[in-house]
């Protein structure tokens, strides 16, 4: 599903997208427009523009994903600003690319992103990580059902918070794909998250990202 509030860049990502042979099935202008048609769309990824017509996209963002906790919102934005990066972040995007991305890199963001990776334009994926780092200082409190980790979850754990994509992780790890995708899954079930975001979020509160990479 593409949204933006100007005709001629919503109607040529939607064919960029069409062409690469992935399906629209819907388009919108607004943000009320928006959340109007993605129930009964229900894109597995939503190309967002965050400037557009109340509400705009980090309020859409934060209540589409509550609507679908499985929706992968990838944000495509003129603005690279921090403060916008991580309100979108923080309602629940899973990438961020500025509106000068070329448009393979919009193609492979948007496939990435339907993976469950985060895929950020260059430089902005330190934002997000130096922010999760600063939350993180708040200490937090871990009892006895703490969830129990296998050493093979909490070594993709690592790789993921480190930024790696699926891909990245199982050619290091010389697994398949899907396996890598299986214990993503698997850690996100254990830690009740819904998200690679929220799940790179509690790497970094462990510490995971801080280990060096073998």
């Amino acid at each position: 599903m593409v949204v933006d509030d100007h005709p001629m860049w919503r109607e040529g990502v939607a064919r960029d997208l069409t062409e690469d042979g992935m399906r629209v099935v819907a388009t919108a202008a607004d943000g009320r427009e928006a959340l109007a048609r993605f129930p009964a769309a229900r894109p597995q990824v939503l190309v967002l523009d965050l400037q557009i017509p109340e509400p705009r996209g980090v309020e859409v963002t934060a209540r589409v994903v509550a609507l679908d906790p499985s929706v992968r919102v990838l944000i495509l934005s003129a603005s690279g600003e921090q403060q916008d990066v991580l309100d979108a972040v923080k309602a629940g995007a899973t990438g961020y690319l500025v509106k000068s991305a070329s448009r393979a890199e919009l193609l492979e963001a948007v496939r990435r992103v339907a993976l469950g990776d985060t895929v950020f334009t260059p430089g902005l994926a330190g934002l997000v990580l130096g922010e999760y780092r600063r939350l993180s200082d708040t200490p937090t409190t871990a009892g006895d059902d703490t969830p129990r980790l296998t050493d093979r979850e909490t070594e993709v754990l690592r790789l993921v918070a480190k930024g790696l994509s699926y891909k990245q992780i199982a050619e290091r790890l010389v697994l398949s794909h899907r396996t890598v995708q299986n214990h993503v899954q698997n850690t996100l079930r254990k830690l009740q998250l819904h998200n690679r975001v929220q799940l790179v979020r509690y790497a970094i509160e462990q510490g995971l990202d801080d280990e060096p990479l073998g």
